[in-house]
């Protein structure tokens, strides 16, 4: 007999709660329901009496957001799927610590895979440091947020001011860090652009995306290169020649 995943719903919205209560009948007969809540203070006292394993979490809700209920948790750490409308800032936090979520209206398919992906952390009792990792992100400077990435068995939670620069190697995305680690993680470069610019990363070209921070100098020979702090080198693309010229003459 398959092993049953108790879980609570948290969304203001009775039409959303029902929605989401009647797909997870249909589709993901694992899950077993405890309660439905509406607000972080319904929610904080259903999360201490049921413990439950998983909760589906809005993150706006009337009496705060979903974060604010995660930094009130002490002693129960249940595992999370963020369920939100589309909210640029709030998602790119969630995904900067490997969290899942998702969007309003939920499609069953991304239902069914959060699912199953909860499930397997749950049942190999994995300690949820992706949770802590998002939360102290709130506190940190943007150079010291710790950006989670997946490699082999592990979460490595690495600082995003320790990264030289991160190289695509077709769905695969290898970080070159300060300390000469390199980590190999199974999302494109893509993904990671786009969590990274907004810390100030450059893509230089098609396979690289550098930290500025990192750069000890331009070599104008060879069509140009980045020669990095690591004596590593990095080709700028044509395309992009005149972005990363403009970008370093205000580094």
């Amino acid at each position: 007999m398959e092993e049953k995943i108790y879980a609570l719903i948290i969304d203001d919205e009775a039409g959303n709660r029902e929605n989401l209560r009647r797909m997870l009948e249909h589709h993901c007969p694992q899950v077993t329901l405890l309660g439905e809540c509406a607000s972080v203070k319904e929610a904080s006292l259903s999360i201490v009496k049921y413990k439950p394993d998983l909760i589906f979490l809005d993150i706006c809700l009337p009496d705060g957001t979903g974060f604010t209920l995660l930094e009130n948790l002490r002693e129960v750490s249940p595992e999370v799927i963020f369920v939100t409308a589309f909210d640029q800032y709030a998602i790119q936090a969630i995904r900067f610590s490997a969290l899942d979520y998702l969007l309003k209206p939920i499609d069953f398919g991304e239902l069914i895979r959060a699912v199953d992906k909860a499930v397997q952390t749950i049942r190999l009792k994995q300690q949820n440091l992706r949770i802590q990792n998002l939360l102290l992100n709130s506190l940190r400077q943007d150079k010291k947020k710790k950006i989670a990435l997946s490699v082999a068995d592990k979460i490595e939670f690495v600082e995003v001011s320790t990264v030289i620069r991160c190289e695509a190697e077709s769905n695969y995305t290898t970080f070159y860090l300060v300390s000469g680690e390199k980590l190999i993680v199974s999302r494109t470069l893509k993904e990671y652009d786009e969590l990274l610019t907004p810390y100030g990363f450059l893509r230089v070209h098609q396979s690289h995306l550098i930290n500025p921070d990192e750069i000890r100098s331009f070599v104008k020979s060879d069509g140009g290169y980045l020669l990095m702090n690591d004596g590593s080198s990095v080709s700028i693309s044509r395309q992009r020649r005149n972005e990363v010229m403009e970008a370093l003459k205000l580094i």
